[in-house]
């Protein structure tokens, strides 16, 4: 029976260590600013309604926002990310607020909950840091800067995990050191960062812890490639972030080395690019050329139309009759449509019969006894 009891103490007290919320045990805001507050809750409570409850003891606690109800009011609110596990509330405007708070899961039973305090102060805060939401890139560092006014025991610790107290430490394989020679404070350097170094840290002074969330984005780079006929180099240059007064990035230029493949293909891609270069150039040529070699030569052609009488072609054919004096020839008109048109409008009274005689070099029109013929005189130029 005694065992049986034992039993049931030690699963009761297990349950209890795994349903435990983890968050900040105190905090320190000065008065008229805000402060977010992580709460890591277990795997089983995802689809759970999260809350914020403000009370000295949990009995006299109060709803301040709950996760099914997010914009409750300006002065809280709550947001739950289902990938790390963490519910975060914000308390804005702070004065006389200072007391204790409860991050709270419920469940059919009995809620999950985690107390905190929360001390506003009229000056400088006991612990504080510029932002408490910082951004860095993968395999790169961060510098984070924690203010204090006392110098006492100092801890870098992340949400869930492990602390460094000591210069150097690593939390979760990612490198971390502590100085504590700079003025008023201490810096927290993690280096080699990897994007899940991603989550909630928090700088600890003492009693007083501030938390700080620390997003790892994966690195983009702008690349510039220069080809030569013998070698092919490579050059990244990589983005620089500045930071705000706690944040102190480093900035080592980056060189990164081409493989083969990624060679090769960049040339491929500018021959491809030249042939179609030349091949653009020389039809812009040939236009250059063509067009204004046609345009000339319908011009030319429009031109010599109008300028082309509208007459006949006349085909003379001569011949030697019996009287060797006498020479007779036979005139045939090849009209174009418009004179043969003006020819018929022509009256028959107008024709003019002749006949040439040729005597030496020159012919000679005689004139008929009717005195209708008219004289001329033909110079005959042979071939």
């Amino acid at each position: 029976m005694t065992s049986l009891y034992v039993s049931h103490l030690i699963l009761a007290g297990l349950i209890g260590i795994h349903s435990k919320i983890v968050t900040v045990s105190k905090a320190s805001v000065e008065a008229g600013g805000s402060i977010s507050i992580p709460c890591l809750y277990e795997l089983g409570y995802i689809n759970h309604v999260k809350y914020l409850c403000k009370g000295n003891t949990w009995q006299s606690c109060s709803y301040a926002v709950k996760t099914n109800q997010p914009h409750h009011s300006e002065k809280f609110s709550i947001s739950d990310d289902t990938n790390q596990r963490t519910f975060t509330v914000t308390i804005n405007d702070l004065t006389d607020d200072g007391g204790r708070y409860w991050c709270a899961v419920e469940k059919r039973t009995l809620d999950v909950k985690q107390r905190f305090e929360l001390s506003v102060t009229a000056g400088m805060p006991s612990l504080y840091v510029d932002h408490q939401e910082i951004t860095a890139f993968e395999g790169r560092s961060v510098t984070v800067r924690c203010y204090c006014k006392y110098s006492k025991v100092t801890q870098w610790c992340r949400l869930g995990s492990t602390c460094v107290s000591d210069q150097t430490g690593s939390i979760d394989g990612t490198t971390v050191t502590i100085n504590e020679s700079v003025p008023n404070g201490f810096t927290v350097t993690m280096m080699e960062l990897k994007t899940e170094s991603s989550g909630w840290y928090w700088c600890k002074n003492g009693d007083f812890q501030m938390p700080v969330h620390v997003t790892v984005h994966e690195l983009t780079t702008t690349t510039t490639t220069t080809l030569s006929p013998s070698t092919a180099n490579f050059t990244g240059t990589l983005p620089t972030t500045t930071q705000h007064s706690s944040l102190l990035t480093s900035a080592e230029p980056h060189t990164a080395q081409a493989t083969n493949s990624t060679v090769n293909r960049a040339g491929g891609d500018e021959q491809k690019s030249s042939a179609i270069v030349t091949i653009l150039s020389t039809t812009l040529v040939l236009l250059l050329l063509v067009v204004p070699a046609a345009f000339f030569g319908w011009r030319m052609m429009i031109k010599c139309n109008k300028t082309k009488p509208e007459g006949s072609d006349i085909t003379v054919c001569s011949q030697i009759g019996s009287d060797p004096d006498v020479h007779y020839a036979t005139i045939v008109h090849n009209q174009h449509v418009g004179a043969q048109q003006k020819q018929n409008d022509i009256p028959k009274e107008s024709v003019t019969y002749s006949t040439i005689v040729i005597k030496d070099s020159e012919r000679q029109m005689t004139e008929p006894v009717d005195g209708s013929v008219i004289y001329s005189t033909l110079k005959h130029n042979k071939c």
